[in-house]
């Protein structure tokens, strides 16, 4: 009888190990993607703040502005060079237990980062449906 309860301890404990292998791989599968390729930086423009209490801007265009159009960012001067390779990359913060956010950036691979404004203010769509 203990030889019996031994070996059906035994399988229990195999067959739950499975199980928690399996849904492991399963979240794996559902990877958030937080770096995309936004094209090569061609050009940039920076507009001053409409009042005192505004933010500096810069639209800063690629080549793939058929698909984004004029990326916008907080900033008052861009260091990127025409040529590199730019992407948008996201970061999640979550100050508390309960919740968190999504704050977005532009950057090259040299370091060179801008924060993105939430909206996207040349195709008025939120930054975060080009993630979707």
């Amino acid at each position: 009888m203990k030889k019996a309860m031994i070996l059906i301890l035994v399988a229990l404990t195999a067959s739950c190990s499975i199980l928690k292998k399996q849904s492991a791989d399963t979240q794996e599968e559902g990877l958030i993607i937080t770096r995309k390729y936004a094209g090569e930086y061609l050009d940039h423009r920076q507009t001053g703040p409409e009042n005192y209490d505004g933010p500096n801007l810069l639209w800063i265009k690629t080549t793939m502005e058929d698909e984004y159009g004029k990326i916008s960012a907080y900033g008052r001067r861009c260091d990127f060079v025409p040529g590199e390779r730019l992407y948008l990359r996201r970061n999640f913060y979550s100050p508390g237990i309960v919740s968190g956010y999504w704050v977005y950036y532009i950057e090259n691979d040299s370091g060179v980062s801008y924060r993105a404004t939430d909206i996207q203010h040349d195709r008025a769509v939120y930054i975060m449906t080009w993630f979707d």
